[in-house]
């Protein structure tokens, strides 16, 4: 574990994979400090769609770095003494992703921030293929995505340099499939072992 037996794991993936029922899930399993970094993409993409607005590219980037900045700051203060298990749904790597996925610069704040703030010990991302995401996405019915832009962010998740350093699993089945294929981690990492890549649930890096 980290500095004062915490153990901080964050939870990535596209829209639809699934991650905010997975970190809620591993935070009531496991008694777990549970922290969510969003980005407000949700609420402007209802708001664009009810008043017919359309976001420049730029200026959505702007307003979500700063919120999702802001949110991810306050989230690792809140962390920092908590002694145990805490679960990030979301961070800094997912606006990279959808940097990326709008052919918009890395820039240099996002990545600077990333070194500078306190490794997680794990970074999972759930691996799920874009047309069942959509799925997900149209049955939960608070949000709108089309399958092109999940394509797009699925391959850009893929592409960021730091990807190749995330534990990835796949979250195509049930919640409490997921849920397990979590806490193998978890106790793999608890214990001291290698975090196996090869066993049902997990894919390679």
């Amino acid at each position: 574990m980290t500095e004062g037996n915490r153990l901080l794991i964050v939870l990535t993936g596209i829209d639809g994979s699934g991650k905010t029922t997975a970190a809620q899930a591993l935070a009531r399993d496991r008694g777990a400090l549970l922290l969510s970094n969003y980005a407000g993409r949700r609420r402007m993409s209802l708001l664009a769609n009810r008043f017919g607005l359309r976001f420049q590219p730029r200026l959505a980037d702007a307003v979500e770095t700063t919120i999702r900045t802001f949110n991810v700051l306050v989230s690792h203060a809140r962390a920092h003494n908590h002694p145990g298990l805490v679960v990030m749904d979301r961070h800094l790597y997912c606006q990279l992703a959808l940097r990326q996925a709008k052919s918009l610069p890395r820039g240099r704040f996002l990545p600077r921030l990333l070194r500078m703030l306190p490794k997680p010990d794990m970074v999972v991302h759930l691996v799920v293929e874009p047309e069942q995401a959509l799925q997900r996405v149209m049955a939960r019915g608070t949000d709108m995505e089309s399958l092109e832009e999940l394509s797009d962010l699925d391959a850009a998740y893929r592409s960021i340099p730091e990807c190749k350093d995330f534990l990835k699993i796949d979250a195509g089945g049930t919640p409490d499939e997921v849920l397990a294929a979590l806490s193998q981690l978890l106790k793999a990492h608890t214990a001291g072992r290698p975090l196996l890549t090869a066993s049902p649930g997990f894919l390679p890096r």
